[in-house]
């Protein structure tokens, strides 16, 4: 959910003692000369100028307007100014009395205390300053984000200040002071982005060295201004930055958190998943997809017969927070036997024909919006794991690109930060897989990158994979690189 600037804080004016100090050496006048010509102390003009008196009154404007030989237009600034002074101490005033709190979720949260625990205890010890919270879309980014700011503002007393980037779908409800200080949040966004020329003095003198948290919802491609960055966290010593994006901004400082999918079954795809009821049901994706088939299907039971189609759907879904609830709505009309097996030729008939035409659209765009930006490296290697059963390890990458294993490190590094493959949790040496649905999506728009991946020189075909066994794996997925 967007949310709009309130009216009065939408376009803020320059701070009234830069404006006064502007027009006053214009006109080479000195603060006592000013003071003359106006009858206002020197002691009241110097205050004003430096910031230190910001509630000038009515009169006390209109004689240094006078003074300054001010037009109607550049007068008209002036007490525009004055008039922010007022509404900046107002917001002052209301951040202390009352620490403004973060939007409500409009859903549950499955499976990430341990993630959100560590989180909040970074930002509230301060221990870091700027968490960005990267991972393919639909892992939840913005679910996490929302409990952890819920508990900084309660167990910490931290005031929260939120900014939805525009066209961030609506996962919340916006809270009573969203409007109050949306302004002043939307003019620094606008100077950390450089998308206009904005002065956010505002916001640093609304925050000063006060304990306070920012939130940056969606900034999905888009990466600040590094000086301009460095001078908010530097101005404000005692800010605390939450960011939710696709891929790290890779500025100095940031803490860069992986939210994986939700931990599911996990194995080959050629054969059937079987696993215990007891053991399935200590999975976080396989507890969510089971809240959600609750919601139409009251009398569900996970038992002998059902476990094997619910392990297997929520494999093949990848643990993605809205797949599993898209899947799960769709047993209003199918049963569990026969929503696997719609799920085992291709699992993006999701996001064709499970889902409404908006979820299908978003979950599709974010799927392919891991993809995009890869380089022909990346993407070579995208290309030959999703023509074999998306199982690799780092010996495989060395094979096919002739790299050296720090190297092959890093390139397996960047495709998980984008999303796109996940860590295999499994006993022996690391491996890896690439999610389903990243898998069908690259099969079914794929003409053009893999266009760009073969252009690759000295590459081959195929890259040598070797089957896994299944492997039901309960341990945690997430992790911070």
């Amino acid at each position: 959910m967007t949310t709009s600037a309130a009216p009065d804080t939408a376009d803020l004016p320059p701070q009234l003692g830069t404006l006064m100090r502007r027009h006053r050496l214009r006109i080479g006048l000195t603060q006592r000369e000013l003071a003359d010509l106006s009858t206002i102390s020197v002691r009241a003009i110097r205050d004003l100028e430096q910031g230190r008196a910001t509630r000038p009154r009515g009169d006390t404007i209109r004689l240094i307007a006078d003074g300054l030989r001010l037009g109607p237009r550049a007068r008209a600034d002036l007490e525009s100014a004055a008039r922010q002074g007022h509404r900046a101490t107002a917001l002052h005033e209301r951040l202390t009395a009352a620490p403004p709190a973060p939007p409500q979720a409009a859903n549950v949260l499955f499976g990430r205390d341990a993630e959100a625990a560590v989180i909040t205890d970074e930002l509230a010890r301060g221990t870091e300053r700027l968490v960005s919270l990267v991972g393919l879309s639909g892992t939840g980014k913005t679910r996490l984000a929302l409990e952890v700011a819920a508990r900084l503002h309660g167990e910490a007393g931290l005031p929260v200040l939120w900014y939805a980037w525009p066209g961030t779908p609506a996962e919340y409800r916006a809270g009573r002071d969203a409007e109050v200080f949306a302004g002043c949040v939307r003019v620094l966004v606008r100077y950390l982005f450089a998308t206009a020329d904005e002065d956010p003095a505002h916001f640093l003198e609304l925050i000063g060295d006060r304990p306070a948290v920012l939130v940056i919802d969606g900034a999905a491609t888009q990466r600040p201004h590094e000086g301009r960055l460095a001078r908010l966290l530097r101005e404000c010593p005692g800010l605390r930055l939450l960011t939710t994006c696709d891929r790290p901004w890779d500025t100095p400082g940031e803490r860069v958190f992986l939210l994986a999918p939700l931990t599911a079954p996990d194995g080959a795809t050629r054969e059937p998943l079987t696993a215990g009821p007891e053991d399935l049901a200590q999975l976080t994706a396989v507890q969510l997809f089971l809240f959600h088939v609750r919601r139409v299907r009251p009398e569900f039971v996970l038992d002998g017969r059902t476990a094997g189609p619910v392990a297997d759907i929520c494999h093949r879904l990848d643990g993605l927070p809205p797949a599993l609830r898209d899947a799960a709505e769709w047993l209003v009309v199918y049963d569990v036997e026969t929503l696997r097996d719609c799920l085992a030729h291709d699992p993006a008939v999701l996001l064709d024909h499970f889902t409404d035409a908006g979820e299908g659209t978003r979950l599709r765009a974010g799927l392919e919006r891991g993809l995009h930006g890869l380089d022909s490296g990346q993407l070579t290697l995208l290309d030959a794991v999703c023509r074999g059963d998306g199982d690799f390890g780092l010996e495989d990458v060395m094979a096919l690109t002739g790299r050296t294993l720090p190297e092959c490190g890093r390139l397996v590094r960047d495709l998980l930060l984008r999303g796109v493959v996940r860590p295999s949790h499994r006993p022996g040496r690391s491996r890896f897989l690439v999610l389903h649905l990243v898998t069908a999506v690259w099969r079914g728009t794929g003409p053009r990158l893999r266009a760009v991946a073969a252009s690759a020189p000295g590459v081959p075909e195929e890259l040598p994979l070797r089957p896994a066994a299944p492997v039901f794996d309960g341990s945690h997925q997430s992790s911070a690189l």
